[in-house]
């Protein structure tokens, strides 16, 4: 069931690129191509870890896409780093969703939060590749209420604090080895009293309590990460003491913008081989893509995907107008709708993808059904569908009561 002839996924300008985000979306496509797409089955089949991968990223010049030239990266912008994981979901999308953590929900998120003696600590090993980033902000009992719900603690004591938790779901969580994690400094706080910390997965303290066996997205590695009495130098806070929800709501806000290109990679990739499969699967004496139900599904996918591409890279525009201005307002808003469709409109491509495929597609170790595993990681990663509706209706609805009308009165009544 593995497809041996690779289609060719037309690199055209997605969205108004200009001449230096085309360039590196051109330089990423064919990279994913030639070096990441030949390890994606075995990836999948053994949940297997390429150790040679991020190495590999670095030296073709990928990481660290948002951090200025003077910084040691490419000191581009958020259109860019999404045109770089597009090309890579299209071909391997496990190393796809790895390296989004890596270079834009750590790396990047570090690059904005921290100070100059904690980049100058931890950048460069991350850009060369040489350590891999992970997010630890999930919990066993807090999930979408992450923050409200979070038991992690981080207790000073002279120059450490003592972190006691566990967090869990955590993406690279096997093969990190620098970690953004956030804990409660000031429990009675609640929300308002969260800190984040950069934590190495040598400090004492620390451990990968196991790895979690998933559905899909299975060569991302993914783990229970325990922290008893764990020693974080003090100096290894991020921003001020309490702070880190202004860090966690900024991240999360651009993290939704950045799944958008990877399900746009996945259903494009997924619409290629249908279209192929289309014209090759003879039923009746003729090719399948000659029946109009087949042509529907075939339309169908092309529209979601063409609607995927042009919201997704307004709200990375966007993002990369209003830096810092995540966690509230029209960003909140637009990150939190993006991400909603693209989630919802990759399932639905997968799904039209199965059902042309037919049998062959529902055999495991197929290409679109390794595809199709992944969609609803992101419907539930990153807030799901149901959170980004609560984002989206709360923003929407929000200084009703200031504004002197009732939920439900029409706004034009209030002329």
């Amino acid at each position: 069931m593995h497809h041996d002839h690779v289609p060719d996924i037309p690199v055209r300008n997605p969205y108004g690129f200009d001449a230096e985000q085309q360039r590196v979306f051109e330089a990423a496509d064919a990279f994913a191509r030639r070096e990441l797409y030949p390890l994606a089955t075995r990836m999948d089949a053994e949940e297997w870890w390429p150790p040679e991968a991020f190495g590999k990223i670095a030296e073709a010049g990928f990481f660290g896409i948002t951090v200025a030239e003077e910084d040691g990266g490419l000191g581009l912008d958020l259109v860019s780093a999404g045109a770089v994981v597009q090309a890579f979901g299209r071909w391997n999308h496990a190393l796809a969703l790895s390296y989004l953590v890596h270079d834009n929900i750590v790396l990047d998120n570090l690059y904005r939060n921290t100070n100059a003696e904690q980049r100058r600590r931890y950048l460069p090993d991350m850009i060369a590749g040489r350590a891999i980033g992970a997010l630890g902000l999930t919990e066993p009992g807090a999930g979408s209420d992450a923050m409200g719900s979070m038991r992690t603690t981080a207790r000073r004591e002279g120059d450490h604090y003592l972190l006691n938790g566990t967090k869990i779901y955590i993406t690279n969580g096997p093969v990190a080895d620098v970690l953004l994690v956030y804990a409660k400094t000031s429990p009675e706080r609640g929300a308002k009293g969260i800190s984040a910390f950069i934590v190495e997965k040598g400090f004492e303290g620390f451990k990968v309590a196991q790895k979690l066996t998933k559905m899909g997205y299975r060569g991302s590695p993914t783990a229970e990460l325990v922290f008893q009495d764990c020693r974080v130098p003090a100096q290894n806070l991020v921003g001020e003491e309490d702070g880190g929800v202004k860090v966690v709501m900024g991240g999360l806000d651009i993290e939704r913008a950045m799944i958008a290109p990877l399900c746009l990679g996945v259903a494009e990739r997924a619409h290629e081989l249908s279209v192929e499969y289309a014209c090759m699967r003879q039923q009746f004496g003729q090719p399948i893509g000659s029946f109009q139900m087949i042509q529907s599904m075939i339309a169908d996918m092309y529209v979601e995907i063409e609607t995927m591409r042009t919201f997704t890279y307004r709200t990375l525009a966007e993002c990369t107008r209003w830096p810092g201005a995540g966690g509230r307002g029209e960003l909140h808003k637009l990150t939190a709708a993006c991400a909603l469709f693209a989630a919802e409109a990759c399932h639905r491509v997968l799904d039209h993808a199965i059902q042309i495929h037919g049998g062959s597609g529902y055999i495991w170790d197929s290409e679109i059904n390794r595809l199709y595993r992944s969609i609803k990681l992101l419907e539930i990663g990153a807030g799901t569908t149901q959170v980004r509706k609560m984002i989206i209706a709360g923003e929407l609805l929000a200084g009703l009561e200031t504004r002197g009308r009732q939920p439900g009165t029409p706004a034009s009544s209030q002329r």
